[in-house]
């Protein structure tokens, strides 16, 4: 039997371990304080071991024994953490929300010949799988664009939000720069600017604004490209007020003796309010679209995607649709279906999107394609 291990045991991790168990892996799930995943573990079958995942020692020492390794952790442990696996030499699928592009870590993936997939969740992910096929498939591909959020099905005062992964992970996309691109030049713009609303079928109106979503989609020869992250209208204005005062910057400031770093209070503060009650329902929606020319025509792909928790394995639709994208990929490269030893954006996978999205829809997870006619 194949050995997996999930480094990371959020709800996330908790969905990958259950997913990799029951398509008959034995997966072990690694994390500082693994408890939190016990009743998962129960139910499905995986193991759960302490691992201290700030250590990469610790974390080589954790996956000696896997035939491949899948990453769950906050994006501040993501770059070391790929380091180390592949230090081990053992193929890693990976979620983490870097800021730093992870194909730094190529050469060493190349030397140790395994292959090393990272952004491999929804956006980033099967968002970046999407827009390779347009910019790869379409005679001539002018546009994309990727409008994506994860949000509770009620919306409750004042924040009309929670966060389905770590609330630093959050703050972090809401203060990194974003970059688009305009006219074939990359251009950096503030997060969370030019903010537009946006109809869905059976949710109604949502907020979109400017985040950094394209991350490696920038290197793709289409001459527009844009990425916005979306939420319940209101959320928005908050998080503009509580970023103007300083509430997420990262420079300590000094409250009566004590040095404080504002978003490491406001992580801190927001959890509870932005943590999901037990079987409270969450909702995925995400739309990318290509435009451009098929055959001399002008044609509009849109690819969308509805998902909500699904209450009989207590999984939210955001564990869902990020974990189960990473061990659809990750049990391809067990079965030898995988990309050539070196670190890989998921885009390089755009040759295997139909394979992806099938073994999602096995999961329950289901994308709709529609292709119009473009004005």
């Amino acid at each position: 039997m194949a050995r997996a291990v999930v480094l990371g045991g959020g709800m996330v991790g908790a969905a990958m371990a259950m997913d990799l168990q029951r398509h008959g892996v034995a997966t072990t799930l690694r994390d500082l304080k693994p408890a939190g995943a016990a009743a998962m573990a129960s139910r499905w079958g995986f193991a759960l071991e302490a691992a201290d995942l700030s250590d990469p020692a610790a974390i080589g020492a954790a996956v000696a024994d896997a035939d491949i390794v899948l990453g769950a952790l906050p994006s501040r442990l993501g770059d070391q953490a790929m380091g180390a696996v592949i230090a081990a030499g053992k193929p890693y699928v990976d979620i983490a929300f870097v800021a730093d592009d992870l194909r730094h870590h190529h050469a060493a993936a190349v030397a140790k010949g395994v292959p090393v997939v990272f952004d491999c969740g929804v956006a980033p992910g099967v968002s970046n799988l999407l827009c390779g096929v347009g910019a790869h498939t379409m005679g001539r591909c002018d546009r994309l664009e990727i409008l994506v959020g994860g949000l509770p099905v009620s919306r409750r005062w004042p924040f009309q939000y929670k966060a389905p992964f770590a609330p630093w992970d959050v703050l972090e996309e809401y203060t990194r720069v974003a970059r688009v691109v305009q006219g074939g030049r990359l251009v950096e713009k503030e997060a969370l600017t030019e903010p537009e609303l946006v109809d869905f079928p059976a949710i109604g109106s949502l907020e979109a604004v400017n985040t950094d979503g394209l991350r490696s989609l920038v290197d793709l020869p289409v001459p527009d490209m844009v990425e916005k992250t979306l939420r319940y209208p209101g959320h928005y204005e908050l998080m503009r007020v509580f970023r103007e005062t300083g509430l997420f910057g990262l420079d300590p400031v000094d409250v009566n003796g004590q040095a404080v770093v504002p978003r490491e209070l406001m992580a801190r503060l927001l959890f509870p309010k932005w943590t999901y009650e037990e079987g409270e329902p969450d909702l995925t929606v995400m739309r990318v679209r290509a435009e451009g020319l098929v055959d001399g025509q002008p044609v509009r792909w849109d690819w969308s995607l509805v998902d909500r928790y699904d209450p009989e394995t207590g999984l939210r639709s955001m564990s869902r649709t990020t974990g189960f994208t990473a061990t659809v990929v990750a049990l391809r490269i067990l079965r030898g279906d995988a990309p050539p030893p070196g670190v890989h954006a998921p885009e390089a996978l755009w040759r295997d999107t139909d394979a992806i999205l099938a073994g999602l829809a096995d999961r329950g997870v289901h994308y709709h394609f529609r292709s119009t006619p473009r004005g």
